[in-house]
């Protein structure tokens, strides 16, 4: 098994082919600190173990042994952090640090109505008129990704085929949960969208949990001033 030395060079050099494809979307800070992982993830074992050794405390050979085993690696290091990560979930929401202003996680207006956007009354009725929405619109999502890029970009066409395609995807959510809605709160008496399941809370609370927070991290990974900055350095 190689080094740290081995480790933060294929790091480094992966994330400078990272920076290179997105466009220094993913900047030498991301860079930095995805080396300075690399150097701790893998060789932790062996660190300790020289750690160990320079302070003059024993134990280090056999840490670096249970370390690097498999099944003893779960025991010492993935057991002990789930168990300290859920004792930490459960003191910070006690605390009301990741707690909602609607109540206790897991038990919030949000989550209540994410489950009511299901069908819990019966078995849900076969719905044909479901069956040819949702077809049509996976059919148009699946059809027009592949209109979109179709043809291998040039780099000048990358940007274009992706907003076009986020276009795509939005517009088809968008018909998506209009018929969600249009069988759960509209029609009358109301009817099961899609057979049992609560897609409409579902997409939205992903819309505005998962998808919104990662687009407002790639957007702010990188500020138009540093591109513009290494627009300017020569080649």
């Amino acid at each position: 098994m190689p080094g740290p030395g081995p480790h933060m060079i294929y790091a480094l050099g992966s994330g400078l082919g990272l920076m290179h494809a997105s466009r220094a979307r993913f900047s030498p800070h991301h860079c930095l600190f995805y080396a300075a992982n690399a150097f701790l993830g893998p060789d932790l074992g062996s660190f300790a173990e020289w750690l160990s050794s320079t302070l003059s405390i024993g134990g280090g050979s056999i840490l670096m042994h249970v370390i690097h085993d498999p099944f003893y690696y779960i025991l010492v290091l993935g057991l002990p952090f789930s168990l300290f990560y859920s004792w930490l979930s459960k003191l910070l929401l006690h605390k009301g640090f990741l707690d909602t202003l609607s109540g206790e996680n897991g038990h919030s207006s949000m989550y209540t109505w994410i489950l009511s956007t299901g069908w819990w009354k019966s078995r849900a009725p076969i719905d044909p008129d479901a069956v040819v929405v949702v077809g049509f619109l996976c059919s148009c999502l699946i059809g027009g990704f592949i209109y979109i890029n179709r043809l291998k970009p040039a780099k000048k066409l990358i940007t274009v085929q992706t907003s076009w395609s986020m276009l795509l995807v939005l517009v088809i959510t968008s018909l998506y949960c209009l018929w969600c809605v249009s069988q759960i709160y509209w029609r009358n008496p109301a009817h099961a969208a899609i057979g049992e399941e609560a897609d409409l809370g579902v997409l939205v609370f992903l819309a505005i949990y998962f998808f919104l927070p990662h687009c407002l991290c790639i957007t702010s990974m990188n500020p138009k001033d540093y591109l513009d900055a290494t627009a300017q350095l020569p080649m």
